[in-house]
């Protein structure tokens, strides 16, 4: 039986850390689909177009992976691919307790699935989208924190 993981986020943008968190995902399952959320509640800097294909573009490498959109109930759409292993990063203790918080709930929702809590590469472990995005927004340099495609839109992005 293929083993399909479903990496959810919202990915604005995909960081080296999350590229990480994937390929170490890749080697444990047959298939990764990381799951740009189109619909977060949150106000994106990129749009879920741009999104999906700078993951595309960052996750190009590795080959077991697709990236996609969705909207609505992760675990609806982790169901209707046939996801059987939520993937979920841990950079630090501080995240722990919401993680934790939504596999308890995806659990109820989908206890099909599993999640799976995978952390970074030591040297990535203090990188978010967050911190990258007011950065870049300030005019430093990210280069070391994303892939290339990303950096040069997080450039565009906010040169105007």
């Amino acid at each position: 039986m293929k083993l399909t993981a479903i990496y959810p986020g919202t990915f604005d943008p995909i960081t080296n850390g999350h590229t990480d968190i994937v390929e170490r995902a890749a080697r444990m399952f047959d298939n990764v689909i990381v799951a740009v959320a189109a619909s977060t509640g949150k106000s994106t800097t990129f749009s879920t177009a741009e999104r999906v294909a700078l993951a595309g573009e960052a996750l190009a490498h590795v080959g077991n992976v697709e990236v996609a959109s969705f909207s609505g109930l992760m675990t609806a759409y982790a169901k209707q691919r046939g996801a059987r292993v939520i993937v979920r990063g841990l950079r630090a203790v501080s995240d722990f307790e919401y993680e934790f918080q939504m596999a308890s709930m995806n659990r109820q929702l989908y206890s099909q699935a599993e999640t799976v809590f995978l952390t970074p590469a030591e040297h990535l472990s203090y990188i978010s989208s967050s911190l990258v995005r007011e950065i870049a927004a300030l005019g430093g340099d990210v280069t070391r924190f994303v892939h290339d495609a990303v950096n040069s839109a997080l450039h565009e992005k906010f040169s105007n």
